[in-house]
């Protein structure tokens, strides 16, 4: 027969153990973020962080079919030219896409620490 003291650690361990598969199972299920608000996040963040420097449009291309409305832009960063793309298919509703054309300025803000890292438009600010 077992003892009562070592059937209430039996009957602990087993419930500390169920509570800890529990949590693992509610840490690998949770909702992650999607595509979408990771790219949202990056935008507040150069948007909070960002510093500026002038740029120039290259193409606008407007991707319908795929949901996806491109700016192809460049800029200078200490002596760096940089070429990006950002997709503001989220935030066309603050953009005239028929009125941007190649060639058009554009202010750009681009995360000090990685300056490949850049917006020419976000949700409080727009460099168009």
């Amino acid at each position: 027969m077992i003892e009562p003291l070592t059937l209430l650690v039996y009957i602990l361990a087993g419930t500390a153990a169920l509570l800890l598969l529990l949590g693992l199972l509610w840490w690998w299920r949770r909702d992650r973020p999607d595509a979408a608000e990771l790219e949202r996040r990056r935008r507040v963040h150069i948007s909070r962080v960002g510093r500026m420097t002038d740029g120039r449009i290259v193409e606008v291309l407007d991707e319908a079919a795929a949901s996806g409305y491109l700016l192809v832009y460049n800029y200078r960063v200490r002596g760096v030219e940089y070429q990006a793309a950002q997709d503001v298919a989220a935030l066309r509703a603050r953009l005239d896409l028929r009125r941007l054309a190649a060639g058009h300025p554009a202010q750009v803000k681009y995360d000090p620490q990685n300056p490949t890292n850049s917006i020419v438009l976000a949700e409080g600010w727009s460099g168009i």
